[in-house]
């Protein structure tokens, strides 16, 4: 099942998986939910060049890869207008926000992708 669902590309694919899953099994536990929001959040950052994202309570890190499909000028204003936008490094951006739940990590981290504009 894992291998399946990582090669899921598309969110079509995974809701696919996810109905099975819970077909075959039943209500997801917490722990399932988790990794199927972690794997949507994959699907969505591949266009945006992301190659890693971390997300605790207080901060949410996206990792660029070499020359990423991002407007670089974007991400200067996205940083000029939120004092709690940073660049860390000429590939990371971080983002201090709090958010206690998976739940708001998740929301908080659609939000920032949602900022980002593909060239």
């Amino acid at each position: 099942l894992y291998k399946r669902l990582s090669n899921c590309e598309t969110r079509e694919e995974l809701q696919d998986m996810q109905e099975e899953l819970i077909d075959r099994f039943g209500e997801m536990p917490p722990q399932t939910v988790s990794l199927m929001e972690t794997h949507k959040l994959r699907i969505a950052a591949k266009p945006l060049g992301l190659v890693k994202i971390d997300a605790s309570e207080v901060q949410i890190s996206l990792q660029f890869m070499p020359n990423p499909p991002v407007e670089a000028a974007d991400i200067i204003m996205l940083i000029q207008k939120d004092r709690n936008l940073k660049l860390a490094g000429p590939d990371r951006l971080t983002w201090k926000r709090n958010s206690g739940t998976l739940q708001e990590r998740v929301a908080a981290i659609r939000e920032l992708m949602g900022k980002l504009k593909t060239k």
